[in-house]
């Protein structure tokens, strides 16, 4: 479905095009076609459709006599200001430049996520997991902002488990539920404009009595989820495991699921299975689900 968006925007670059309207040829939710484009591409679907039309419009440019205004407005773009603006910002020049310096662009391909992801394992070896309907639920932790875009989440989420982690901050958090060490990595908060998400680290708790200086206080609704379980791994392994999980959820488990994402929190949960003095770890990521 990711590919026939791509595909279906191609054709229409010259009209307006939006989240809702692509979602909606792919047959998803808003959320869930943002989290599965994103996931698939590495980059928001507006950005993608901003990326092309610029491709498409710098090869106009390139090997046409048309006008700038008839490219721009072919491409997209609303007035004649604005498809220069963004095209400097890509390029490093203005049309006008770009044309009279006679560079000459290769055909810059679309995206093709089928390519890109083809797997020969799809359909045979499936991703196991389990659906829970998870009570609500209380956490106290710590919290930091991220986002998706570069890749940035895949960089600081990890630098902040090490300081978490080297500042023995578990050991702060009152009211603890389990007894045992029962630690959450929990996305929320996600801003479909920006890629930016909370990131909160902490423990479900009783009650949010005799909190620390620092630490939050967060409450997470009732909700359904995919359980999914990382494969056992030497600790040096650990976070490319974790993040490889992630990208086989969203690439391989959820398009022949019948589900979606449910737009909810979604969290890492480390217990005993994924104390570092093991020989091999591993975890169990939730994910918000619903019925497509």
């Amino acid at each position: 479905m990711v590919q026939t968006t791509i595909d279906y925007a191609e054709e229409h670059l010259d009209e307006e095009l939006s989240l809702s309207r692509l979602a909606q040829v792919a047959g998803f939710s808003d959320f869930h076609f943002h989290r599965v484009f994103q996931t698939m591409a590495g980059e928001t679907v507006m950005d993608y459709v901003r990326r092309r039309r610029l491709a498409v419009s710098a090869y106009r440019v390139a090997y046409s006599d048309e006008r700038l205004l008839d490219i721009a407005l072919h491409c997209g773009f609303q007035n004649h200001e604005t498809f220069t603006r963004a095209f400097k910002r890509m390029f490093g020049r203005t049309p006008g430049e770009y044309r009279k310096l006679g560079i000459k662009p290769p055909p810059y391909a679309k995206l093709n996520v089928l390519q890109q992801h083809n797997n020969p394992f799809v359909g045979g070896i499936q991703l196991e997991y389990r659906i829970i309907t998870k009570p609500a639920f209380k956490v106290i932790g710590y919290e930091t902002t991220t986002t998706s875009c570069n890749g940035d989440n895949m960089r600081e989420i990890p630098a902040f488990w090490q300081d978490y982690i080297k500042r023995g901050l578990s050991q702060q958090i009152p009211n603890r539920i389990s007894t045992e060490m029962a630690e959450l990595g929990i996305c929320y908060n996600f801003n479909m404009e920006t890629s930016q998400f909370n990131y909160l680290i902490g423990m479900e708790v009783g009650t949010f009595d005799g909190m620390l200086e620092g630490q939050v206080a967060r409450e997470f609704g009732e909700a359904d989820y995919a359980v999914f379980t990382t494969p056992l791994v030497e600790p040096a392994l650990f976070t490319h495991s974790i993040q490889s999980t992630w990208q086989r959820i969203y690439t391989e488990w959820f398009p022949q699921s019948g589900y979606e994402h449910a737009g909810k929190p979604e969290f890492e949960l480390y217990d005993e299975r994924s104390n570092p003095a093991r020989p091999e770890i591993q975890m169990d990521i939730y994910i918000p689900i619903k019925r497509k």
